[in-house]
C-alpha cells in the first residue's frame, strides 16, 4: 500500500477514535450520566420527559395508518435476523478461536439503552428494542464478516462500493499480485494480535 495512503488512513482512524469519545463525552455532561449499563438523568431532564410522553391511546390515535399496517411485515423480519443471529455466532465461536482471530462482542454493537427514555411510551421502546436489535445485529455481524474477508481475502474490488466496512481500505489493491502470500500472512498476523 502506498506510504501516503497509509498515512492518511492513520490519520482518518485517529480522527474517528478523536470523534467518538469527544461525541461520547459531550452528552453526558450535559444531560445524563452512565453508570455500568444504567442511563441516569439529571432529576428535571426526568421531568420533562415526563411531560413530553404520549400515552398510549392517544399515540395509537394519532400514529400514520401505514405504520400499524405495515408493523406485521417489519417484525416478521425478527424471525431471520434471530436466525442469522444464531448461525453467524455459532460460526464465530467454533471457526475463529481455529483462524487465531478475536471473537466479536456482540454486546459492542448491539446496545439495549432507550428503555431509560421518559418521553417514550411502551410501543415506542419496543420499537426502539427492535431497532436497536436489527441495527446491532447487522454491524455486528458486518464486523464478525470483514474479519472472515481480512483472515481469507484481503483484497479491494475492481470496482468502487458503497458502504464498505472500515478493514477494507486496509485491503490490499485489486491485482496487486506481488508478494500476496506473505501480505495474506501479515494481515492474519494483524488479526491475530488485535485486542
Amino acid at each position: 500500500m502506498n506510504e501516503r495512503i497509509q498515512q492518511l488512513l492513520d490519520q482518518i482512524t485517529a480522527l474517528e477514535d478523536d470523534l467518538r469519545t469527544a461525541l461520547s463525552e459531550q452528552p453526558s455532561s450535559m444531560f445524563f450520566q452512565i453508570k455500568g449499563k444504567r442511563v441516569e438523568f439529571e432529576q428535571s431532564i426526568k421531568e420533562t420527559h415526563r411531560r413530553l410522553k404520549t400515552n398510549f391511546f392517544r399515540w395509537l390515535v394519532t400514529n400514520r395508518p401505514q405504520n400499524l399496517l405495515t408493523g406485521p411485515i417489519i417484525y416478521a423480519m425478527i424471525i431471520p435476523l434471530v436466525i442469522t443471529d444464531i448461525f453467524i455466532t455459532f460460526y464465530q465461536l467454533t471457526c475463529f478461536p481455529i483462524y487465531g482471530i478475536k471473537k466479536v462482542r456482540r454486546s459492542d454493537y448491539i446496545i439495549y439503552d432507550r428503555q431509560h427514555l421518559q418521553y417514550l411510551n411502551f410501543i415506542e421502546k419496543f420499537h426502539c428494542t427492535y431497532c436497536a436489535y436489527g441495527s446491532g445485529m447487522i454491524s455486528y455481524i458486518s464486523e464478525i464478516v470483514a474479519r472472515t474477508e481480512q483472515y481469507f481475502c484481503p483484497i479491494k474490488h475492481a470496482r468502487k462500493i458503497l458502504g464498505s466496512h472500515e478493514r477494507y481500505a486496509r485491503f490490499l489493491n485489486y491485482g496487486d499480485a506481488d508478494n500476496y502470500q506473505a501480505k495474506l500472512e501479515e494481515y492474519r498476523q494483524l488479526l491475530a494480535r488485535e485486542k
